[in-house]
């Protein structure tokens, strides 16, 4: 029987580090939110590759008394609950007292802080969990974490790490959120020496969804503030115009702190019921307020997932707070126009005298400037023969002490008209019978491949009747109807076509780029694949503060909303991280032959019918497209004429 022991006091430690402290991000969360229920107004981070070796945080909070700086960094321990009950009410963002012991079981942290009652700081460091160094420091009043080497004594927990980039990327997402959360509190984000992200603190929403979020995304929301049985939803929502491919840019707060509620997720989109196309989400920034007792935050030491006493009641809350904003701020888009300004490069002269050409001079001056010579009736005009058959000649003499000779000038060259081919007189010595070669055949020839010929298919003699609801083609083929969907079809023949120039595909280089805000998940998921995207056809770079720039983009694609297109992509790089890249290409090839395809209702000329069916026809390996429908459905003469009672 195996001998149960009990384990050291690091190596729990180290444990139970695994559920609070999964990347530099989750230190980032635990931290700043300490510094926010520490009643801090202003908080800078600063993080360097991606967080992994450096990590501080700054607040001007209460800071920690030196008589509990041990404390702070025992498991459990905590200024924020005393007793069981404090549970039924939590009214801060932290309160498990996991945070600091967690973090300082994996990496090296360094403490300076002051109380508002201290006159001198304290500066404590320990290193995996032991203590090393408790002395006063000079200080302003507040708290200074520095955070180095994550993961240092767990080379296990450091190889599942990203690159810098993903996990830079994931932090910023953190501050996005705990700026969002609290705009009365001034956040700001260096990331590598460069400024990221600064907030103004002002405690209004919209700045910081300005800041946060960018101009263009806060252009497109509408306020809300609703109250219902004890809820209050207030925030903003987008316009149905403006609804995204994906959920990415839904922030739901709860009590001001980041939670995922699938039930305010589904009350958000029943709202917009029959406002927006199916397949698109709105996006939104919505903050929910509830009283501490009906809620359960003490689910996951993340604290995003939430257990609600009462679901039905935040459902109602949300829906008829986005239902009422859409009724009283939505309005028909208006067309915009401007008027054209005509820029004048070059200034106009001040004082200037027209000069006129009268009518004997421009005569005279067309006259002058006929050519000698026309290249394409004649081949050489009567002038241009006489000067050739009598050049003139100057005899140039060279005297010199030991020799004389003269040499004669011809001043025009003899021309040879550049239409005219030249024959040159066989050559006397050339055709004297040339000697016989001797050719020895290799020593290893070289077997002659036999030339294979691509055997056609032979497609059987049909007729294009016409076209049914500008969506369906039919076509009479021998004794039997095709109904062909041209959507399908040419959906089925775009992708098989980007698939076979896999890396290939043609591509047309954007005259105005295109620039596309993402949340900071599809910023990095995009950053990470750009690669792949380049293999697609689309040259995209980072344009840094969660935006992107598309320089080219396929061809197939050019007349698209190409922002739209790239948060597609976006939102499927973020969903499918651990599918293999062909799995991936494959998708982006679907995506981009569905949006480049002839749509159901467009019209198509006669001649595009003939040719896209015999396209088909000649193909037969095409029968389903990329989602699975078929593309062309069989009807026989035998069915048909059934159906009539003929047979």
């Amino acid at each position: 029987m195996p001998q149960i022991n009990i384990l050291p006091k690091h190596i729990a430690e180290l444990i139970a580090a695994g559920e609070v402290v999964e990347r530099p991000a989750s230190i980032v969360k635990e931290i700043m939110e300490n510094a926010i229920d520490a009643g801090a107004d202003k908080i800078t981070l600063e993080i360097k590759r991606g967080g992994i070796t450096y990590i501080r945080i700054t607040d001007n909070g209460c800071g920690i008394d030196r008589d509990n700086i041990r404390k702070a960094f025992i498991s459990h321990a905590t200024s924020k609950i005393s007793t069981a009950d404090d549970l039924n009410a939590i009214c801060t963002l932290g309160f498990r007292g996991e945070a600091l012991a967690s973090i300082a079981a994996v990496s090296r942290v360094e403490v300076m802080t002051r109380g508002e009652n201290e006159d001198v700081g304290t500066r404590y460091c320990i290193e995996g969990g032991e203590e090393t160094v408790l002395d006063e420091a000079g200080c302003p009043k507040g708290t200074t974490l520095i955070v180095r080497d994550l993961f240092y004594n767990t080379p296990a927990r450091m190889k599942f790490l990203k690159k810098d980039v993903s996990e830079g990327n994931a932090v910023a997402a953190v501050v996005d959120r705990i700026a969002l959360s609290h705009p009365e509190v001034s956040v700001r984000f260096i990331r590598d020496s460069k400024d990221a992200l600064f907030t103004s603190g002002d405690g209004k929403l919209d700045s910081a969804i300005y800041k946060v979020l960018g101009k263009d995304f806060a252009s497109t929301l509408i306020p809300c503030d609703y109250e219902l049985e004890g809820v209050r939803v207030s925030g903003y929502i987008s316009k149905p115009f403006n609804a995204r491919p994906n959920r990415m840019m839904q922030y739901f707060f709860l009590n001001d702190r980041f939670i995922k509620t699938r039930t305010g997720m589904v009350a958000l989109e029943e709202a917009y019921k029959n406002s927006i196309m199916v397949g698109k989400f709105p996006a939104c920034v919505l903050k929910i307020q509830i009283a501490p007792g009906a809620v359960d935050v003490n689910v996951h030491p993340a604290k995003t997932e939430v257990r609600f006493a009462n679901e039905k009641m935040i459902f109602n809350a949300v829906y008829y707070c986005a239902k009422s904003a859409l009724q009283q701020g939505d309005t028909r888009v208006q067309a915009t126009f401007q008027q054209k300004v005509n820029r004048q490069f070059m200034p106009k002269p001040a004082e200037g005298k027209q000069i006129k050409i009268y009518e004997q001079q421009l005569e005279q001056i067309k006259k002058e400037a006929q050519p000698k010579q026309d290249f394409w009736t004649n081949t050489t005009s009567t002038e241009f023969k006489k000067t050739v058959e009598s050049p003139k000649t100057e005899t140039i003499v060279f005297n010199d002490n030991s020799s004389k000779f003269e040499i004669e000038k011809n001043e025009m060259p003899d021309l040879v008209p550049c239409f005219k081919p030249t024959v040159q007189e066989p050559d006397p010595v050339a055709q004297t019978k040339p000697e016989p070669v001797e050719i020895k055949p290799s020593i290893d020839p070289e077997p002659v491949q036999p030339i294979v010929e691509k055997v056609q298919h032979e497609v059987e003699p049909y007729r294009v009747i016409g076209e049914a609801f500008k969506t369906y083609i039919l076509v009479e083929q021998g004794k039997k109807l095709l109904i062909i969907d041209k959507h399908a079809a040419h959906e089925r023949m775009l992708f098989e076509k980007f698939k076979a120039n896999r890396g290939g595909i043609e591509t047309q280089m954007l005259l105005a780029p295109v620039t596309v805000t993402l949340s900071k998940e599809e910023y990095s998921a995009v950053l990470d694949n750009l690669d792949l995207l380049e293999k697609a056809g689309y040259y995209v770079e980072d344009f840094g503060g969660g935006m992107v720039i598309v320089n080219e983009c396929p061809t197939a694609v050019a007349d698209a909303d190409l922002a739209e297109v790239i948060m597609e992509l976006a939102g499927y790089l973020v969903t499918s991280q651990k599918e293999l890249i062909p799995e991936k290409l494959d998708w982006i090839y679907h995506s981009t032959a569905c949006r480049a395809a002839i749509k159901a209702g467009d019209r198509t000329s006669d001649y595009e019918l003939n040719k896209f069916v015999e396209s088909l026809l000649n193909n037969p390996d095409i029968r389903y497209c990329p989602h699975g429908r078929p593309v062309l459905i069989e009807m026989s003469r035998y069915e048909i004429e059934k159906n009539f009672g003929r047979v």
